[in-house]
């Protein structure tokens, strides 16, 4: 990137530019940001506090709380900063680092979840041999891989917006760096990124988006041959939260960045970007605690024994 664009600043216009929303909407998303930070700190807590937690699903999910600790890190504090400050600036290389940021974990959470599901599908499908099949090993694996793929999609991005110079407007109509709006200010031709957005999306996006679909529909198949109604109940319990957090996770995610660009509103773009950035780590540690026996369980015991 050329030394005129480094010497510059983006201006990003927040979640909402009414004045009198300023405030309320501060003390909403401080709320919200504190609540996931501590609700998956006190789930990574008890994970790592009971040594009868230490399976696969558990594992992954401990992960999943530490990206859903980083994600909302990287946008929600400048959010909150540009809501009670006049100048709303970032620098371009800041703007190049959060959305780097913001990629890696993004990326990371949905190899994550495939993974996640391809647990639950082992589970339910092959329960005399789960332990055999995801064994500490594999799920180490998994895991690493999950963080890997995410850091090397994130690199790919990150390199190919260097190469584009940003000479003309310098405003984003959103409350992050975000892929789509940083193009449309850029006065290179920015179609081999947008290609990319396009390629890396569909094959890690719709890639894991099909491995955990294709993980449920073994996993329904196999629950309906179940002959006792409290079995299958019970079974279709223990993969609820996950493909809950799934339909949150995706739709959101699909919606904003694998559709036509046309009749694209900003407002409604931001509020899809709140979903996956915001909504979805806050919903994760609910939904687990709450329809989770032994999450719950460990957490009484933790807290007892505390």
């Amino acid at each position: 990137m050329g030394n005129h664009t480094s010497q510059n600043d983006f201006t990003l216009l927040g979640i909402s530019d009414e004045p009198g929303l300023q405030v309320p909407l501060f003390l909403v998303f401080l709320v919200l940001y504190v609540v996931i930070t501590f609700g998956n700190l006190i789930i990574i807590f008890i994970i790592w506090s009971e040594p009868h937690l230490h399976t696969a699903m558990y594992i992954f999910l401990c992960h999943l709380s530490i990206l859903d600790i980083c994600n909302p890190s990287v946008t929600v504090p400048q959010m909150l900063a540009n809501l009670l400050l006049e100048k709303k600036t970032i620098p371009v290389r800041g703007c190049i680092t959060q959305f780097f940021f913001f990629i890696f974990f993004a990326s990371s959470e949905c190899l994550l979840l495939s993974a996640m599901a391809y647990d639950r599908h082992v589970a339910i499908c092959h329960p005399l041999r789960y332990s055999s099949i995801m064994n500490g090993d594999l799920c180490a694996h998994l895991a690493a891989a999950s963080w890997l793929g995410g850091f090397l999609n994130s690199s790919m991005h990150t390199l190919a917006t260097c190469r584009l110079s940003f000479c003309g407007p310098r405003t984003i109509h959103h409350f992050f760096c975000d892929l789509p709006q940083v193009f449309t200010l850029s006065c290179t031709d920015p179609f081999i990124n947008v290609l990319l957005v396009v390629v890396s999306g569909t094959i890690m996006g719709l890639g894991s988006f099909f491995i955990t679909i294709i993980s449920y529909a073994y996993i329904i198949f196999a629950v309906l041959k179940i002959d006792s109604e409290t079995g299958r109940s019970k079974a279709f319990s223990t993969c609820s939260s996950h493909l809950l957090v799934v339909t949150f996770y995706y739709g959101a995610m699909f919606l904003t960045y694998l559709r036509p660009s046309s009749g694209y509103a900003m407002a409604e773009g931001r509020l899809l970007s709140v979903i996956y950035t915001v909504i979805t780590p806050l919903l994760n540690p609910l939904i687990y605690t709450l329809r989770n026996q032994e999450i719950i369980a460990s957490s009484k015991k933790v807290l007892f024994t505390c």
